[in-house]
């Protein structure tokens, strides 16, 4: 039997070097790259939309993690929930009955306070954070906050359906970026609107974030999970009900290590595909197997969510369920009148390994060819392969991205990933939803991590978080003194080259600049020599910190957003909400989501959110600031109008749930796809 679970060292090195590709793209290619994501694309027509190929990082891009930052009418079932047979290919079923504030900027490098650290961790999974010196004094208590405001009430859908969300990440129990946030905000919106709503995520016990799971309770299910040659494997569930959503937790030894669900600091786990292939497996008997389904009327529970769902399943790690449905389920009768969704939030990371995995997944031998795929010829091996996500594209019956514009680039050649073909043959069922954002967490209005709250249409609050966060910085305390931010993983995608080579030219126009995030150590070091060269002008923090981020993200005038690519992005939507002006580099979420402002066409003029440069290159976004900084020291009321536009956008999550009702419903009046 192969050794499908193992962690050792010996596994992560073969495992890199299957994946460790983005070295290999020519220049050309990487030209190429860079067009597509400038380009503007065609306006959407209507219907549906990590190879784990190359990052632009050079790093493992199978299990790289995403960016940082945060996340009813009772309806009968309409039929009896079906439980599988006892077949080879089926699974067997055993039943059993925070904030401190940061310290002032020491005159070296900021670093995350190891204190502070510990003190979050009870309210947000940590991410990697570097060592941290004490701090030297601390930040005043946020003073009268309105904290959160009441229920918002929400419409209710016309249909309310049993909805399965499958992924890796769900905020706030794990979270290593964007996937975590949409995942802890979105089945609550869609709950909240009537549906049933399921999600299930592995029970990661790291050592560090175990006790978020405290609230989970054990149901007393094992169930046992054919795997192919990776044998039969037990996995128990744990259960929540909160926020009107199940949050269900597939527990087995894989999920019980140390590091971020991916990797550790030894580097990317080598037993990905076989975890995420088990969590898979185990979604697809969750909805058959749990007896949860009476909380959704207030009872207790007593029933199966059965068969008739819908499952969203979301990137890579959940690829494998439209799989599983197509090819261990329907044949015998399961989840006949179901539907899967696929949710792309990085096409990136894409799930590959060499083609003699296949029978880990415990599939039938004729399932092969949906999984079937290619190295590309750039990559430092060849030889035929399996992709996990091109299987879930070819098998799920709709498709669906996390904005309009990554819709169509992922259809290119340019930014297809090796899959623009396949994505092209299925483009009549892909669309692009933009994300929205937690409203309640992200509420510049109650907000607990800020020193003062403020409105739309009472803007004081914002001048005194400003001036919190350059006395917290160590900065010259100077309202006239432009304030720009920057958040996010220090990787090579998220541009943070380009801010950082853009320092002097910040300096010479006399801003100051904050950047918030960790990743690759040359990043880190570098931010450290800025601010080294320039004490008055630059701070950079190592790690990453929840109230710290908000109290940037408050206190900042601009908000820069250089991505070279990305699907969706969410910093720039916290921005607007707190009336900071996002400036961003013109590419997929980004671009669908900032309006740029226009002085010269009254509409753009008026409804303008921020502005959007391209190239992403250290000089076109120098020169996007100018403009911005133009409007703000010499066209105060314009600026106003751009805070002010952003502020009051709708951003909501119930703006996206209504999105995906549709994609629902289209789904179902579908015929199944396989």
């Amino acid at each position: 039997m192969p050794n499908c679970h193992s962690e050792s060292s010996s596994t992560r090195r073969l495992h890199i070097s299957f994946l460790h590709l983005r070295a290999e793209l020519t220049s050309k290619e990487q030209n190429l790259r860079s067009k597509a994501v400038e380009a503007t694309p065609p306006p959407q027509q209507g219907g549906d939309t990590h190879v784990d190929g190359p990052t632009e990082s050079g790093s493992p891009p199978a299990q790289e993690a995403e960016e940082a930052s945060e996340d009813a009418a009772p309806t009968p079932l309409e039929e009896d929930s079906v439980v599988p047979s006892q077949s080879a290919s089926l699974p067997k079923v055993t039943s059993a009955a925070a904030s401190a504030g940061a310290s002032a900027a020491p005159a070296s490098f900021l670093e995350f306070p190891r204190w502070q650290e510990q003190a979050e961790a009870v309210s947000s999974p940590p991410a990697a954070q570097s060592s941290q010196a004490p701090p030297s004094s601390s930040q005043p208590p946020p003073q009268s906050h309105n904290r959160r405001k009441a229920k918002r009430a929400v419409e209710q859908a016309e249909t309310p359906l049993d909805i399965v969300f499958v992924s890796a990440e769900v905020a706030p129990w794990s979270k290593t970026g964007g996937l975590g946030d949409v995942i802890g905000s979105l089945p609550i919106a869609l709950a909240a609107r009537g549906h049933r709503v399921m999600v299930i995520a592995p029970r990661y016990l790291n050592g560090v974030s175990d006790k978020l799971y405290n609230s989970a309770e054990d149901l007393g299910v094992t169930v046992t999970l054919d795997m192919g040659a990776c044998g039969y494997q037990d996995v128990k569930y744990f259960h929540q009900h909160t926020n009107d959503v199940d949050w269900v937790f597939v527990d087995h030894p894989s999920y019980h290590r140390a590091g971020n669900p991916y990797q550790d600091s030894n580097g990317v786990f080598g037993d990905n595909q076989f975890r995420y292939a088990l969590l898979s497996l185990a979604a697809c008997e969750a909805p058959l197997q749990l007896h949860v389904g009476g909380y959704r009327s207030g009872e207790a529970p007593g029933f199966p969510y059965g068969d008739k769902v819908v499952f969203l399943a979301n990137d890579w790690h959940a690829g494998l369920v439209p799989t599983y449905i197509a090819g261990k389920y329907r044949q015998h009768g399961v989840y006949k009148d179901a539907r899967c969704i696929f949710a792309i939030h990085n096409l990136s990371h894409q799930g590959v390994e060499p083609a003699v995995t296949f029978p880990n997944f415990g599939l039938p031998d004729n399932w092969y060819d949906p999984l079937s795929w290619e190295y590309p010829t750039w990559a430092s091996i060849n030889g035929p392969a399996v992709n996990i996500l091109k299987g879930a594209l070819v098998t799920s019956d709709r498709i669906v991205t996390v904005s309009e514009g990554y819709a169509w680039e992922i259809t290119t050649a340019e930014g297809g990933w090796g899959l623009d073909k396949v994505l092209q043959s299925r483009q009549h069922v892909l669309n692009g939803i933009t994300n929205g954002v937690d409203l309640d967490e992200w509420d510049p209005e109650a907000d607990e991590h800020t020193v003062a709250n403020y409105s739309a249409n009472d803007l004081s609050g914002k001048a005194a978080c400003k001036e919190a966060l350059q006395k917290e910085l160590g900065l010259e305390v100077n309202p006239d003194i432009p304030l720009i931010g920057w958040i996010g993983r220090l990787d090579h995608q998220k541009g943070p080259d380009l801010v950082l080579d853009a320092v002097p030219g910040f300096a010479s126009r006399s801003c100051q600049l904050v950047m918030l995030g960790s990743g690759h150590p040359p990043y880190e070091a570098a931010m450290r020599e800025q601010e080294e060269r320039h004490p008055h002008h630059f701070r950079g923090w190592v790690g990453f910190s929840i109230p710290v981020a908000h109290r940037i993200v408050a206190g900042c005038d601009i908000m820069l957003v250089p991505s070279r690519f990305e699907p969706c992005g969410l910093n720039q939507l916290f921005a607007m909400r707190y009336g900071t002006i996002p400036i961003v580099h013109a590419t997929g979420g980004l671009r669908d989501t900032v309006q740029d402002y226009n002085p010269d066409s009254l509409e753009a003029r008026f409804k303008g959110t921020g502005w959007t440069f391209t190239p992403p290159s250290a000089d076109a976004m120098l020169s996007c600031v100018d403009r911005a900084l133009q409007i703000r020291w010499h066209n105060k009321e314009d600026w106003g109008a751009l805070i002010r536009n952003g502020m009051t956008s709708d951003l909501s999550w119930d703006r996206a749930a209504q999105d995906y009702e549709q994609i629902f419903n289209w789904a179902l009046m579908d015929p199944a796809q396989a």
